[in-house]
């Protein structure tokens, strides 16, 4: 049961994020963090499917976690797949909606932020940067969030220089909500917990 109810989760939490990417990011070129991030930054500029991107950057740091943490690969695999293929398969719906773009960001933020705690409550995620960070934090014993937080920035500057100063400013809104929703959502893990 838990393992279904751990499958769904990472169904419902991969079409969320592509949800929240493709209807509120993307028509307004907000910018997500890591490889995610650096997919956008490729999509904007020369369109290329974000996704496949994603899975290209994800390639060297998978091979290495297969060597060296193996939990890590098993846990993240199916999430960073996941994400990737409803990213590129839902990018058709990022016309369907029309707001500004200050409430695009906070939206997206919002779904994507769903998405990343539903599959955080089943310790898995969409991986890339994600590894990076936890990596760094076991070799220097500094937080991982602040070694996410620094990946994600460098992302968002590399964005703002690469594309406008709008991006830049929507994509720190949009990264706020992402951690306070990813924060309200992973707080009420105890429900997870309980299927196992």
């Amino acid at each position: 049961m838990y393992f279904l109810t751990k499958a769904l989760a990472l169904i419902i939490g991969s079409i969320l994020l592509s949800l929240g990417i493709n209807l509120f990011l993307v028509p307004h070129e907000i910018l997500d963090g890591g490889t995610v991030g650096i997919g956008l930054i490729a999509n904007y500029l020369w369109g290329f499917n974000t996704g496949l991107i994603v899975i290209i950057l994800s390639v060297p740091i998978f091979i290495f976690a297969w060597f060296h943490y193996r939990n890590y690969f098993y846990n993240s695999l199916h999430g960073m797949m996941l994400s990737a293929f409803f990213i590129d398969f839902l990018s058709p719906v990022s016309n369907l909606i029309e707001i500004e773009a200050i409430y695009s960001s906070i939206l997206g933020g919002i779904l994507v932020g769903i998405g990343i705690g539903l599959m955080l409550q089943f310790q898995t995620s969409t991986g890339g940067s994600d590894f990076i960070a936890q990596f760094l934090c076991e070799k220097t014993g500094i937080n991982v969030g602040i070694y996410i937080l620094l990946i994600d920035s460098i992302v968002i500057i590399l964005g703002g220089l690469l594309l406008s100063s709008e991006t830049f400013y929507l994509s720190i809104i949009k990264l706020l909500f992402i951690g306070i929703t990813t924060s309200l959502v992973t707080s009420r893990k105890g429900h997870a917990v309980a299927y196992e």
